[in-house]
């Protein structure tokens, strides 16, 4: 692959994933609260239980 091409397939490939991340729920919206209720609680970063528990118990 030219050095060209590899330059063109990593840019399309980050505003790919940026286009993914983009599509994730604002932190303590309805959304959001609702997703991690649904995701198994042993795979809750300590960043989204502290999360959950302000934005979605305590509201």
């Amino acid at each position: 692959m030219t050095p060209m091409k590899r330059k063109l397939v990593s840019v399309c490939l980050m505003v790919w994933l940026a286009g993914l991340v983009g599509c994730a729920p604002e932190v303590g919206s309805d959304k959001w609260c609702q997703q991690l209720k649904d995701k198994p609680k042993g795979d809750w970063s300590m960043n989204e239980a502290t999360d959950f528990a302000q934005h979605c118990i305590l509201k």
